[in-house]
C-alpha cells in the first residue's frame, strides 16, 4: 500500500472512465484516497444535473462510501475558512490539509494557486498528470487496471481500445503513454489465461 495521501476533488469523479480508473488505482493500493460528504454531494448533485437518474447516482456515492468508509475526513469543517484558494474549493484544501495529503487531483488548477499550497507541502496535479505518474510507479498495475476495468464493462460493453479512447478525453498523455507501451489485444488475452 503506497503512502501517498490524495484527496480527489469532486470534478474528476463525475466522468465515469476516469472515476472508475482513479478509484480501482486506489483500490490497488497504489495511493490512499481521501474523501468529504461534501466532495460526494457535489458530485452526487452534478451527475444528477448531467441527466443520471437521482437513484442510480445515490447508488454510485453509497458504492464508493462503502467501498473507501476509511477514506473519510470530517475535521476538516473547522480550517475551512482560513484557507485562502478559492472560496468553493477551500473545503477541498482543508480536507488534504487536515489528512496531510500531499495531492489534490482536480481539473481546477486555477483554484489551487501555489501560493495556497505550498504552505501546506501539497500539490495540484490534473488527472491526466496524476494517472502518468501512477503508470510510472507501477506500468504493469495501470495497464491491468485499464483492462480489466474495460472487461467489467457491460451497460454498454467496451473493449480495452474503446475504454481508452473515451478515458482520453480526460487523461490524454496518460491514454498515450498506455497505447505506445503495451499491445492492448495481446495483452488482454494473456490476463485472461491467466485468470483462468
Amino acid at each position: 500500500m503506497s503512502n501517498v495521501v490524495v484527496v480527489l476533488d469532486a470534478c474528476v469523479l463525475y466522468p465515469a472512465s476516469l472515476r472508475d480508473t482513479l478509484l480501482r488505482a486506489a483500490s490497488a493500493g497504489l495511493y490512499r484516497v481521501q474523501l468529504t460528504d461534501e466532495i460526494l454531494e457535489e458530485v452526487q448533485r452534478n451527475l444528477f444535473k448531467k441527466g443520471m437518474k437521482e437513484a442510480k447516482a445515490e447508488r454510485l456515492i453509497r458504492a464508493i462510501k462503502e467501498h473507501f468508509s476509511d477514506a473519510f475526513v470530517a475535521q476538516h469543517r473547522l480550517i475551512i475558512i482560513s484557507m485562502t484558494n478559492h472560496v468553493k474549493d477551500r473545503h477541498v484544501l482543508a480536507a488534504a490539509v487536515v489528512s496531510r495529503a500531499q495531492v489534490i487531483v482536480t481539473q481546477n488548477l486555477r483554484d489551487f494557486p501555489d501560493a495556497s499550497l505550498t504552505p501546506f507541502e501539497i500539490e495540484a496535479q490534473s488527472p491526466d498528470d496524476f494517472l502518468v505518474h501512477l503508470y510510472y510507479l507501477d506500468r504493469e498495475a495501470m495497464a491491468k487496471i485499464v483492462v480489466e476495468q474495460a472487461t467489467d464493462l457491460c451497460n454498454p460493453s467496451k473493449t480495452t481500445p474503446e475504454l481508452l479512447h473515451t478515458l482520453a478525453q480526460h487523461a490524454p498523455n496518460f491514454v498515450s503513454i498506455l497505447q505506445e507501451e503495451f499491445d492492448f489485444g495481446a495483452y488482454s488475452a494473456d490476463l485472461k489465461k491467466g485468470a483462468s
